[in-house]
């Protein structure tokens, strides 16, 4: 079974670095790490391997000045081979810039049964580039995945809801998007993380995918971000004594907030 994963490589949440004042998006000429959100993708890819009885886990992922160290801790965990796009087009693309760089680069994969990505990034957390590569692949989509099954060319999911979940079915090729917390992620073993240093990173360009630059980065966002503010401090919460009354202080505090 050959499964594709969509892999973002992100700023480390521990030092994220600042904005760039002139863009107003995140600096990310740092050394950039795995999206934690994705290592849950990547671990439920493996394990679908294992259960197929063999195939093959191929990464892809977009990121600048060719970043590959998030891509390494994927591959260390045992992916078979990733697919990069890094070009200087490419800033500044929004989620639909993103799906339709992603969407060309999956169709260069050779016989990819499912496509697994996360519910949304950890720095953009728009939530929308899964649906947008499911319509530009042309594939039926699954969202919110917390377990999967693969069996007899048909995917099996159950779908978080609020209430529960629901059973879905739908014939593969599909896209899937899982949620946190659907596997637990392996630490990759010495041995991985040595193997992964000689596994193939094909490093690609816009132009090698034969997309116009006109329809990503800056040019072809639909998106623009025009201003950007300091969160405002948290103010302190209101202490009442109870002097016998605060029971009715209470009452009258949510009927402010109209809670009750």
């Amino acid at each position: 079974m050959n499964i594709v994963v969509c892999v973002k490589q992100i700023p480390d949440p521990a030092e994220p670095g600042s904005l760039d004042p002139g863009t107003k998006t995140l600096k990310r000429a740092t050394k950039l790490i795995l999206d934690e959100s994705d290592s849950y993708g990547v671990e439920m890819a493996l394990q679908l391997a294992d259960a197929a009885g063999g195939g093959e886990v191929t990464l892809v992922s977009m990121a600048p000045n060719n970043e590959v160290s998030g891509l390494r801790t994927a591959l260390a965990m045992g992916a078979a081979k990733a697919i990069l796009i890094s070009d200087p087009a490419l800033a500044g693309s929004d989620a639909l810039g993103t799906a339709k760089v992603l969407a060309a680069a999956i169709k260069r994969v050779e016989g990819a049964d499912l496509i697994l990505t996360a519910t949304e990034s950890s720095d953009g957390y728009t939530g929308t580039v899964p649906e947008q590569l499911a319509e530009l692949l042309d594939l039926p989509s699954v969202t919110f995945a917390k377990h999967i099954e693969v069996s007899d060319g048909v995917v099996k999911v159950q779908r978080q809801t609020e209430a529960g979940y629901d059973d879905v079915e739908c014939p593969l090729p599909a896209v899937v998007s899982v949620t946190a917390g659907v596997v637990e992620p392996r630490y990759p073993s010495f041995k991985g993380i040595m193997a992964a240093k000689s596994k193939p990173v094909d490093q690609l360009t816009i132009a090698d995918l034969g997309i116009d630059p006109s329809q990503v980065g800056w040019a072809g966002a639909g998106q623009e971000i025009v201003s950007v503010e300091q969160a405002p401090a948290r103010e302190s919460g209101e202490i009442f004594e109870d002097d016998g009354t605060g029971a009715e202080k209470i009452v009258a505090f949510l009927e402010n907030l109209k809670v009750i």
